[in-house]
């Protein structure tokens, strides 16, 4: 038998380096076993692609939920009320949760609202769709359809479109409805008191006047840190102060950012004043030539 040409050899049947000792095998779940719902999100970890980053999102944020300051030890500067262990114990740390309008559209919306008002996360940035989206909601149903329905066809019979799902305008208008007569007693309170109203202290007015456990803005009249700073046409300056304070002072910070533009800068920008969040998931829908992933991770 002739031998195989040298050149060839080497080039195709070239030897491998060892494999350091701490990588690990690609292994999916083997389900001729027993699984826990934790055991099954566990094991995307191990399975490789897209699945591997979201197993390493979901132990960030278990990570997050973790921490308590008892974790650390006790820094020489400590402040004498972190010295106490109870303190210590009960501290944790502060979740930044924002997220782009559309996930309020979806029925992302109540798992949202769970967060919040089991206090899950400690502050909340997103946009001014991401508010209106939730009031709306309580006022009429969100429906489910297709992405690829035609757009003249649906305006002319009163019907808009959000991805897959559709909203009817009538929806709208008693969202304009209901809030019209709110915002002329907010700026008859303005004018009579010279009260500046911030996108955050809007919001937990709405909150109120909603009176809809359903909203998920119904909660921030329980002064939740909500920061919708796409309303420029509001007083900004003080949520942004408050977000960054917020940002400073926690022992240890964590941001969670589905999708980007404001949410995700504002949410960063904050980070910045305390040189950086401790953990950090990023979901947002672009590609990497487009110098984003489906996941950051730290």
């Amino acid at each position: 038998m002739a031998s195989i040409p040298t050149a060839a050899s080497s080039a195709v049947l070239q030897r491998s380096e060892p494999v350091p000792e701490e990588s690990i095998s690609v292994q999916g779940p083997n389900f001729e076993l027993p699984h826990t719902l934790k055991d099954f999100l566990q094991s995307y970890e191990r399975i490789g692609f897209q699945a591997h980053s979201l197993g390493k999102a979901i132990d960030i944020v278990n990570r997050m939920r973790r921490w308590r300051l008892s974790d650390d030890p006790i820094s020489p500067d400590e402040t004498e009320m972190y010295l106490s262990p109870q303190i210590r114990a009960q501290t944790r740390c502060n979740i930044f949760l924002g997220y782009t309008s559309n996930l309020i559209s979806s029925g992302l919306r109540e798992i949202i609202l769970y967060l919040v008002k089991h206090k899950h996360v400690a502050a909340i940035v997103t946009t001014a769709g991401g508010i209106e989206e939730d009031f709306i909601k309580c006022l009429g149903k969100t429906y489910l359809a297709s992405f690829d329905l035609d757009g003249a066809n649906l305006r002319k019979r009163g019907m808009n479109r959000i991805g897959n799902l559709i909203v009817p305008n009538d929806n709208y208008c008693k969202f304009e409805d209901w809030l019209t007569p709110i915002l002329d007693m907010m700026l008859a309170e303005q004018k009579e008191t010279g009260r500046v109203w911030t996108p955050s202290s809007f919001i937990r007015r709405l909150g109120m006047e909603i009176n809809n456990e359903e909203s998920v803005y119904y909660w921030a009249h329980d002064l939740f840190p909500f920061f919708p700073f796409a309303w420029l046409d509001l007083d900004i300056v003080k949520d942004i102060r408050d977000l960054n304070e917020l940002s400073r002072k926690s022992k240890k910070a964590g941001m969670i950012i589905l999708g980007g533009g404001v949410c995700k800068h504002q949410i960063a920008n904050a980070m910045l004043i305390r040189n950086g969040a401790d953990y950090s998931v990023f979901i947002v829908s672009c590609v990497t030539t487009t110098q984003a992933m489906l996941l950051y991770l730290n």
